[in-house]
């Protein structure tokens, strides 16, 4: 059985902290990001830990104070490394703790969002199931997902043609359509930004989604920028260097739709996307994605990553069944992976933490949306009191 070696835990202040000593294998475990979150109410921590076998693990650690008493840690998408270990759940437990005594403060838990895998034949409910008794003894409980954990991947190593091939019909015929009808795409960067959060709140509004503020969008290309001058400065090397790509489409000079898409190393991932509602007979969100996938593709990039689709589109209903519909029409590979589990640190006081978390998410996803469509539907039959 691995134990823990070392374990050095290093606070992300500035761009120059941003060396990826190897190119993470997804942004939320680079330390651009945790420079950014360190930005936008954060604490960040690049986080080496070297095993009994040699192994040796990097990872991106964030913490986030619950009230003025406590705190928690996160790791976003981290650990891909031990994903097919025997003795995952062991380390997983060990790791979690040895990151609440190293990094200080009142943790609570540590929530671990795992990019493992569910394997075919499998739910995630079935990991839990399988794992009761050594996940018990080990204090780890399942959690709450923060990052969607389903997603769909795009291998852009292929030719273009068969990239094409790969998609619905339907979704080819899209792209040709918006181009016969004059949808043209530009990379605006962070001039565009204004204009893609008018078009972001028109979105929100129109299906009932919380976004962060104008401010949060800035930081983040801020946050590229930095690192970005650092390293064309030669404080940091070019490689894991992020790129940040705002596009607007637009129909006769009039901004239709636009999407942010971050490239850091081989990867591409689709982080925002926004749209007026206005023409959408003319397909620019399809626009949009192909002239994304394209662009990447030209630069070298070999992925491209939707970046979150609901588990499934068996219900018509589901509130993300048409975004499930549209990411994955566009072809690649369905990924579902386990999901959130936490490891608790106060076994006693992790319940409460539990209990009010479930409380405050029925509140907004169930009670709350519940009251604004009887109130919608109220006013809609009785205009008089509109």
């Amino acid at each position: 059985m691995r134990s823990i070696d070392s374990i050095h835990v290093k606070p992300l202040l500035n761009p120059r902290d941003c060396v990826d000593s190897v190119v993470p294998h997804t942004f939320l475990q680079s330390k651009f990001w945790g420079l950014f979150k360190s930005r936008t109410g954060w604490n960040s921590y690049s986080c080496n830990i070297h095993l009994s076998d040699r192994t040796r693990l990097e990872l991106l650690v964030l913490r986030r104070h619950i009230g003025k008493l406590f705190c928690f840690l996160y790791v976003p998408f981290g650990l891909s490394e031990v994903e097919s270990a025997p003795d995952r759940w062991v380390l997983l437990s060990d790791i979690g703790r040895a990151l609440g005594d190293q990094v200080g403060g009142n943790n609570l838990f540590v929530r671990f969002d795992l990019p493992w895998l569910v394997r075919d034949g499998f739910s995630a409910n079935d990991h839990i199931e399988n794992q009761t008794d050594e996940l018990k003894k080990r204090k780890i409980a399942k959690g709450v997902d923060i990052q969607v954990p389903d997603t769909v991947v795009l291998d852009l190593s292929k030719r273009e043609e068969d990239i094409l091939i790969g998609m619905k019909p339907k979704w080819r015929y899209n792209i040709r359509l918006s181009e016969k009808k004059g949808i043209s795409v530009s990379e605006e960067g962070e001039r565009g930004l204004a204009e893609f959060m008018r078009l972001y709140q028109a979105t929100a509004r129109r299906d009932k989604i919380a976004i962060h503020s104008y401010p949060y969008y800035q930081q983040l290309f801020a946050t590229v920028s930095h690192i970005q001058a650092e390293s064309n400065a030669g404080a940091l090397p070019k490689t894991a260097i992020p790129k940040l790509n705002l596009y607007i489409a637009r129909h006769e000079g009039e901004a239709l739709a636009g999407i942010i898409v971050l490239e850091l190393g081989d990867n591409a991932t689709y982080l925002y996307g926004a749209s007026s509602g206005r023409k959408r007979n003319l397909m620019p969100t399809y626009a949009l994605q192909w002239h994304a996938i394209l662009a990447a593709k030209h630069r070298g990039v070999t992925s491209y990553d939707f970046f979150g689709i609901p588990p499934g589109a068996e219900d018509p209903d589901h509130p993300m069944a048409g975004l499930y519909l549209f990411k994955t029409g566009f072809g690649g590979d369905i990924i579902h992976r386990i999901g959130a589990y936490d490891v608790m640190l106060h076994p006693l006081l992790y319940p409460v933490f539990r209990c009010i978390e479930s409380l405050r998410l029925l509140w907004y996803k169930k009670v709350k949306k519940g009251i604004r469509k009887i109130l919608r539907n109220l006013f809609k039959g009785n205009p008089s009191r509109a």
